[in-house]
């Protein structure tokens, strides 16, 4: 009976120590060069307001599209100049090389005087100042006004331009903080990969792993820093076309803290919605091309009217014209009417008419993508919608499954390929968490601005 008791005594101790719960492991200390961010940019925007003074300032494409309509001003300018009245002035001066002198009896016959006359005139010099003032010039008229309208449909583009800008600075800053994100995510994995290869060398030093056990936490540290390298050049990528865009041939980040939520709101301000799809800004600029091509084929037509010009010249000469005066000033009505010029204004006209109806296919075409494209984008916020949630789900089943895997490693009962794939499939969830959720916020954005205006 006295043996029993110490075996008894034995066996309680025993399940004490395997009921009591583990202590948690002693933290792990970890210095690693990889684990340092990547550099800051140098410089950084703090809202969506900010990159567009930047664009407003800096971007080629919108100082491309403001130049093509100060391009259109001055060719209205030129098109006012065809209905105003020119005044020229004309000056010559004439040396005769060849000439022939002639003898000139004159005076009485008492009284006779000969002189030579040099024929023709070795030197002399004409000058005149015409003033014409168009009275019925209809192909000018036409044309002013068709000028007008190349000017608008240049204005609506610079909208258009403005409205992609926009979109593509949004698009370049969501970018930006998705980099971000998933570069911090990657260190974290990096983090999470180099603990779980010291947690294997302590437990391969007291006997509880063996070699294979450490390889393959050793092969999961190097497939995270192979990922924290990709991750870390397409951030700096990502920083180098938020700049391109912005107008700096530089990397661009944001702000740290700035709120990603905050973009859709200030895309909603800085551009309003359009009513219909016609009202969109490049639908807007292709219907006024089309009433462009339509009156220059009214234009051509013009070409067949009659002109009358009021034209008046005032001229004078050193030459003697006597008996009429040196100097002369007269007054024309020119009335002038095209009957042939062997054909050029008929393949003109085939040629304006093969441009008006170009115009109304781009027209139609334009107007189907863009009805596709609004279709598109509001769909694409459901689907955004979807995608995080179920990425959210996803993220949370792989955190679970990497932590109840971790712990029944330290007890003994997992196994070290288990540990490196949870681990590595919890660092992917996380990466498709964090583009999942920016995603939506992109697809967001792009919904407001898909049937907008931007006149900032």
């Amino acid at each position: 009976m006295r043996s029993a008791f110490p075996f008894v005594a034995l066996l309680v101790t025993s399940q004490a120590f395997a009921t009591a719960p583990l202590a948690p492991p002693a933290p792990i200390e970890l210095s690693d060069p990889m684990l340092a961010p990547v550099p800051a940019p140098p410089k950084a925007v703090a809202t969506w307001e900010e990159a567009l003074d930047l664009i407003r300032s800096l971007s080629t494409d919108l100082r491309t599209a403001l130049e093509a309509v100060e391009r259109a001003e001055a060719q209205t300018r030129v098109a006012l100049g065809a209905m105003l009245p020119t005044l020229t002035a004309n000056g010559t001066i004439v040396r005769n090389f060849i000439t022939n002198d002639i003898p000139r009896l004159t005076g009485s016959a008492t009284n006779p005087v000969v002189s030579v006359q040099t024929s023709p005139t070795p030197t002399y010099a004409n000058g005149s100042i015409v003033f014409v003032q168009p009275v019925l010039a209809l192909q000018a008229w036409h044309t002013r006004a068709t000028t007008r309208r190349v000017v608008d449909a240049a204005r609506l583009s610079v909208d258009d331009v403005k409205r992609n800008l926009a979109l593509g600075a949004a698009n370049a800053i969501v970018g930006v903080i998705t980099a971000e994100r998933i570069a911090e995510l990657n260190r974290i994995g990096l983090r999470r990969a180099l603990e779980t290869r010291e947690l294997t060398a302590r437990k391969l030093a007291l006997g509880g792993a063996n070699g294979l056990d450490v390889v393959r936490a050793a092969q999961d540290v190097e497939s995270a820093r192979a990922t924290l390298v990709t991750g870390d050049e397409s951030l700096r990528q990502a920083r180098e076309s938020l700049g391109l865009v912005l107008g700096l041939p530089t990397q661009v980040g944001v702000v740290p803290g700035i709120r990603i939520d905050g973009l859709e709101a200030s895309a909603a301000r800085v551009c309003q919605p359009a009513a219909s799809v016609d009202q969109r800004s490049d639908i807007a600029a292709q219907k006024k091309q089309v009433e462009v091509a339509r009156r220059n084929v009214d234009n051509v037509w013009l070409r067949f009217a009659p002109t009358i010009n009021l034209q008046s010249t005032l001229g004078t000469t050193s030459l003697d014209v006597a008996p009429s005066p040196a100097t002369t000033w007269n007054v024309q009505g020119v009335l002038s009417v095209p009957l042939w010029e062997g054909g050029a204004r008929y393949g003109l006209l085939r040629d304006a008419r093969g441009a008006e109806a170009q115009a109304e296919q781009q027209l139609e075409a334009l107007r189907r993508a863009a009805i596709v494209q609004i279709t598109q984008a509001r769909r694409t916020v459901e689907v955004a919608e979807s995608s995080r949630r179920v990425a959210t789900t996803a993220r949370e089943l792989a955190e679970q499954a990497d932590r109840l895997t971790q712990v029944s490693f330290r007890e003994g009962r997992g196994t070290s390929l288990e540990l490196v794939l949870t681990a590595a499939a919890l660092r992917q969830a996380e990466v498709n968490l964090a583009l999942r959720e920016f995603d939506l916020v992109r697809a967001r954005i792009a919904a407001v601005l898909a049937l907008a205006t931007c006149p900032w």
